[in-house]
């Protein structure tokens, strides 16, 4: 039968992966710190701010404190946001989506003030600041005739107005 073959492959799966990565055995909320602490099975602590994780971003101490362990220990879930992180993800740093991560990226970037870009906004100031959009002014013919033509909606305004 395929289910029992795709299940028993998946418990093998299940416990390679339980042997071979490191999973959680303890987690809290370190209202001191304002730190998520993971202890994992290895030994090991890992902490990080709830500010860099998705959904958890807002949360009041009280919300953050209730965290649940998935039963093998690669998920933490927080019920009262309706939150979830995988563990492995975190250990690369991975705090959420890649959609939600691009954007944090993005507006991290967008504030960079690199020694180049004081430079150039300081150039750009002595001359009287960013120069202005050209706006391009060269139209066809084509073009011309189709802006002097009256629309439709206004032709039929003017012929109901007489």
């Amino acid at each position: 039968m395929v289910i029992r073959d795709e299940y028993a492959a998946a418990t093998a799966e299940g416990k390679r992966m339980l042997a071979t990565t490191p999973h959680a055995i303890a987690a809290h909320y370190d209202r001191k710190t304002d730190r998520i602490v993971v202890s994992l099975n290895t030994g090991i602590d890992v902490s990080f701010s709830p500010r860099d994780a998705q959904g958890l971003e807002d949360a009041s101490g009280e919300e953050l404190a209730a965290i649940e362990i998935t039963p093998p220990g690669f998920g933490l879930h927080w019920p009262k946001l309706d939150a979830d992180l995988y563990v492995p993800a975190i250990l690369e740093g991975i705090l959420g989506s890649r959609r939600w991560m691009a954007a944090r990226l993005g507006a991290a970037g967008g504030r960079s003030r690199s020694k180049a870009k004081i430079a150039a906004s300081r150039e750009n100031g002595k001359l009287g600041g960013r120069p202005a959009k050209k706006i391009r002014q060269s139209y066809s013919a084509s073009a011309l005739r189709r802006r002097k033509k009256k629309s439709p909606r206004a032709v039929n305004r003017a012929r109901k107005r007489a």
